[in-house]
C-alpha cells in the first residue's frame, strides 16, 4: 500500500513533535517516500536533522526554498499523494481553517489538491474550546480526515481529551485514506481471527496457540484496499486496527452469533480464526481445586461456523494441519461448501500460529492449488485478497448478464 507513495509528513509545534519520528519511520520502513515538513515552532522541539536521518531525504524549514528542480518547493511537495499533519496544534488548525499561508506547511496544504490528514494534538481546554472544534469542523467539511485525540496524560499533568493519537493508528488512517478507491471500495468484508476461549471455570479455559497475526492482516489489507471491514476477534495481544468495525467475543458460540449477524449483509467472509472444536460441556462457578487424583473435562463439539452460516457471499476458510496437508485442506473445502480454502503447516519451524511469516497452500473449488512461498502475513493476506476481488469480479459479472 504504502511503497512507493509520496508523503508529506507536517509536524508542528507541539510537545508531541517527538513521537512523529515514529511516524516517519513507519511510513519510510514501508517503502514510501516521505518529506517532512517543520514549522519553525517544531524546530524548537525536535531537531531536523532527526528527521533527515530516519527519511534520508532533506527536512523543509524554510518558506522560501527552492527544490532542486528550482521549482518553488511549497508547489512542488503539494503533489504528494497525501500530507499528513502529526501533530496539529491549535494555531495550525486555526491557520488551515482561516486559509492563511505564512508558513510553508500551510502553504503546501492550500496549494495541493491532495487528501490532507490532520492529528490534533493539544491541551484539553484547547481542544474543548469552541473555536477549536468549529475549525475542526470546517476542515472536515472541506474533506479533511481528522485523527483523534485521544484521551490521556497531557504535558500540563492534566488527564483529558487532546492527547496525540497513537503513532501506528495514524500510519494504518493514512493507508485507509490512500485506499479508499482501491479494488475492494463499497465492499463490506467480515474477517475472524484469534484463539476462542471456552471457560472451564472462572479462571480456566481451553484455547489454542492462534496469535490472530493473519486475522489481523487481513483485516487492515482489506480497510487498505477500500473495504468496509468487520473484524470479530477473539482474544489477543494485538493492538486493535483503526478504520473498521471492531467486535470482541471471547467462545466459540459467541463468535457463531457474531458471524451470523454480520453476514447478514456482506460480500465476503473470511474464517481465520482458530475456533475451538470442543468446549466443557458445563462451566463451573468455583474455581476447581486441586486434587491428588486426574481431572476428568467433559466435552461437546461446538458449532460448524463456516459450514453453517448460508448466504449469497464468498466464503473463504483456513485449514492448519499438521500432516497430509493438501488432502485434509481438499476435504474441508468440499464438507464447508466454500470457496477457497488457505491451508498451512502447523509443524513449519518458520512460520505458523505466533510467526510474522507465513507459507500457504490455496485450493479453490476448481481444485486449483496454489502455493505461495514463506512471506510476511501482510503479504500473504494480500495474495488472499487478490482471489477475492477476482472472484467478486466474476461474480459481478454473472450477477450483471
Amino acid at each position: 500500500m504504502l511503497k512507493g507513495k509520496t508523503i508529506v509528513l507536517g509536524v508542528t509545534g507541539s510537545i508531541a513533535a517527538y513521537k512523529a519520528v515514529d511516524i516517519a519511520s513507519q511510513l519510510t520502513q514501508s517503502g514510501a517516500n516521505v518529506d517532512v515538513i517543520m514549522t519553525e515552532a517544531a524546530t524548537k522541539f525536535i531537531a531536523p536533522l532527526t528527521f533527515q536521518t530516519i527519511t534520508g531525504r532533506p527536512v523543509v524549514t524554510n518558506m522560501f526554498t527552492l527544490s532542486s528542480e528550482s521549482e518553488v518547493e511549497h508547489i512542488s511537495l503539494a503533489t504528494a499523494d497525501i500530507i499528513a499533519i502529526a501533530p496539529a496544534t491549535a494555531n495550525n488548525i486555526a491557520k488551515l481553517a482561516s486559509g492563511v499561508a505564512d508558513d510553508m506547511l500551510c502553504a503546501t496544504v492550500l496549494a495541493s489538491k491532495s487528501p490532507i490528514l490532520i492529528a490534533p494534538s493539544m491541551n484539553v481546554n484547547m481542544f474543548e474550546n469552541s473555536i477549536t472544534q468549529g475549525n475542526l469542523s470546517k476542515l472536515k467539511a472541506r474533506g479533511f480526515t481528522i485523527v483523534g485525540p485521544v484521551s490521556g496524560r497531557l504535558a500540563s499533568g492534566k488527564k483529558g481529551l487532546g492527547r496525540f493519537a497513537n503513532a501506528t493508528d495514524i500510519v494504518g488512517s493514512i493507508c485507509q485514506v490512500l485506499g479508499k478507491n482501491g479494488d475492494l471500495a463499497g465492499k463490506h468484508i467480515v474477517v475472524t481471527a484469534g484463539g476462542t476461549q471456552e471457560p472451564i471455570d472462572p479462571v480456566r479455559c481451553i484455547t489454542n496457540r492462534s496469535s490472530g497475526k493473519m486475522g489481523y492482516a487481513l483485516a487492515e489489507a482489506a480497510r487498505d484496499r477500500g473495504a468496509m471491514v468487520t473484524l470479530i476477534t477473539a482474544p489477543t495481544s494485538l493492538a486493535k486496527p483503526v478504520g473498521m468495525e471492531i467486535i470482541n467475543i471471547c467462545t466459540a458460540r459467541e463468535m457463531h452469533q457474531a458471524v451470523r449477524v454480520a453476514t447478514s449483509q456482506t460480500d465476503v467472509l473470511i474464517m481465520a480464526a482458530a475456533v475451538a472444536d470442543y468446549c466443557p460441556l458445563r462451566e463451573l462457578d468455583e474455581k476447581i481445586k486441586k486434587e491428588s487424583a486426574g481431572l476428568t473435562l467433559e466435552m461437546e463439539r461446538t458449532q460448524d461456523i463456516l459450514g453453517s452460516i448460508k448466504g449469497d457471499f464468498i466464503k473463504v476458510g483456513f485449514a492448519a494441519e499438521s500432516s497430509n496437508l493438501v488432502e485434509n485442506a481438499r476435504q474441508k473445502l468440499q464438507q464447508k461448501e466454500i470457496d477457497f480454502i488457505v491451508a498451512n503447516d502447523i509443524m513449519a519451524s518458520d512460520s505458523g500460529f505466533d510467526a510474522d511469516d507465513n507459507r500457504v497452500t490455496i485450493i479453490d473449488r476448481k481444485n486449483n492449488v496454489d502455493s505461495i512461498p514463506l512471506l510476511p502475513k501482510r503479504e500473504i493476506a494480500d495474495k488472499i485478497l487478490d482471489k477475492v476481488a477476482v472472484l467478486l469480479t466474476t461474480k459481478s459479472k454473472s450477477n450483471y448478464s
